[in-house]
């Protein structure tokens, strides 16, 4: 498309001040000028955008991504879809992500060990379109815990959901075999899941284990995340340096004061998505808000809001990523996460969006070029309709974005409407 002038237009540009009246041009796939106030740029040679008010601000970024879940009600049911199947259900996910203007996301595990990346692939060939994606391993498992669904009777590692590992050595060929594949990421599931027959404030995975996963990742340059609801998981994250905390709700406030001690290196991504609608809503698939789960949910929900509550007053840099993909957390529903952070963490609306877009860019491991409007960075922007800082629940709503442009391509085009945009001459 050549150079884009977005003119007339408000800019949230992610560093966490107010959006300001102004303009921002594009140029290749970055960011070549921002500008406050009046126009400044010559529009001759430029595909001019104008906003008409509207809000530019940084693509988003989805913390907890599972582009293979299937909407599924069950982890069997997300497991049992056939290869061929499961690869186009997944390249569907990654497009619906991109289309609601989350234009990077992190992989959280797969449902097959190569799916993440053979999606990765081909996003970056461009065979298909989606986010900017760090693909993850299967979550690697131990016996009997969260992941390991092999029945009694059966012996076949491959008919499991997670990779399942029993001491170090297993735990370093596991590890070994995902980087053979091409992963960016590992994910350990160090504690359980109360839905499962291990629970969230059980740790089944044994130190030795996490100890040698995090050496062969490190060894390969490979970041390591892990499930981890449990207070005794949450300090092995940090004493181990798996830099990427899924849930945490059980944190004492003690292990919220060392992980404070070392917040410039963690990132916690709750899935509020997944406690709120387990709780509340997945009465349809099963599990009734008054059911002993539906009740255990709604508590976990409360003390989990208040420990990331904690988090956040501490400085702990705190993101959106709802473990999305089941029955009642459908993909293309993630922007809940964001109203879940304004309204029950008591984030402001800038603090989340702030969560969204730099603190993205820093998960991403592109903290200088993803996550700003700022002249340099890669050119993944939103166009939105109306102002999120003032209502934030405007991004859940896939027609008030107006355009999705990812590394200076846009995506979803605005309206070309003469009042909106048009070549100048």
């Amino acid at each position: 498309m050549g150079n884009v002038l977005f003119t007339n237009v408000r800019i949230f540009d992610g560093t966490g001040e107010h959006p300001y009246t102004g303009e921002v041009l594009v140029q290749g796939n970055r960011i070549k000028h921002v500008g406050r106030g009046s126009r400044t740029v010559p529009v001759n040679g430029n595909t001019v955008i104008d906003g008409a008010g509207c809000t530019v601000m940084p693509g988003m970024t989805e913390a907890h991504t599972h582009f293979s879940w299937n909407n599924a009600a069950s982890l069997d049911a997300i497991f049992r879809m056939p290869p061929e199947e499961h690869t186009l259900l997944a390249a569907g996910s990654a497009k619906t992500y991109l289309d609601m203007g989350w234009t990077s996301c992190v992989g959280a595990a797969a449902a097959k060990p190569r799916l993440d990346v053979v999606i990765r692939n081909a996003i970056n060939s461009g065979q298909i379109p989606g986010p900017r994606y760090l693909a993850n391993s299967q979550e690697i498992a131990t016996m009997g815990g969260l992941g390991d669904t092999n029945p009694p009777h059966v012996d076949a590692p491959e008919m499991s959901f997670g990779w399942v590992v029993t001491g170090p050595e297993e735990m370093r060929k596991a590890v070994r075999m995902f980087i053979k594949y091409g992963v960016d990421l590992i994910k350990l599931n160090l504690s359980g899941e109360e839905m499962t027959d291990t629970k969230a404030q059980e740790t089944p995975m044994a130190e030795e284990e996490i100890v040698m996963a995090v050496t062969e990742a490190k060894r390969r340059g490979i970041r390591v995340c892990a499930h981890a609801r449990s207070d005794e998981s949450v300090r092995l994250c940090i004493k181990h340096g798996i830099e990427i905390i899924y849930h945490a709700s059980y944190c004492s406030d003690d292990t919220i004061d060392l992980l404070a001690q070392h917040k410039d290196k963690f990132f916690v991504a709750p899935g509020l998505g997944w406690l709120v609608n387990t709780a509340r809503n997945a009465g349809p698939f099963g599990i009734k808000p008054d059911s002993p789960l539906g009740i255990y949910y709604e508590r976990e929900l409360h003390i989990a809001v208040e420990t990331m509550r904690k988090m956040h007053k501490k400085g702990i840099r705190v993101l959106p990523g709802g473990d999305y993909g089941f029955a009642w957390t459908r993909h293309g529903t993630n922007a809940k996460d964001l109203e879940y952070f304004v309204d029950m963490v008591g984030m402001s609306p800038i603090e989340t969006l702030v969560a969204c877009t730099r603190y993205g860019g820093q998960i991403m491991g592109r903290p200088n070029e993803l996550g700003q409007v700022k002249p340099g960075f890669l050119a993944d922007l939103l166009l939105v309709d109306g102002d999120p800082v003032a209502n934030i629940r405007i991004l859940q709503d896939r027609n008030r974005i107006l355009a999705v442009m990812k590394d200076g391509e846009f995506f979803r085009t605005p309206d070309m409407q003469p009042s909106r945009a048009r070549v100048a001459v």
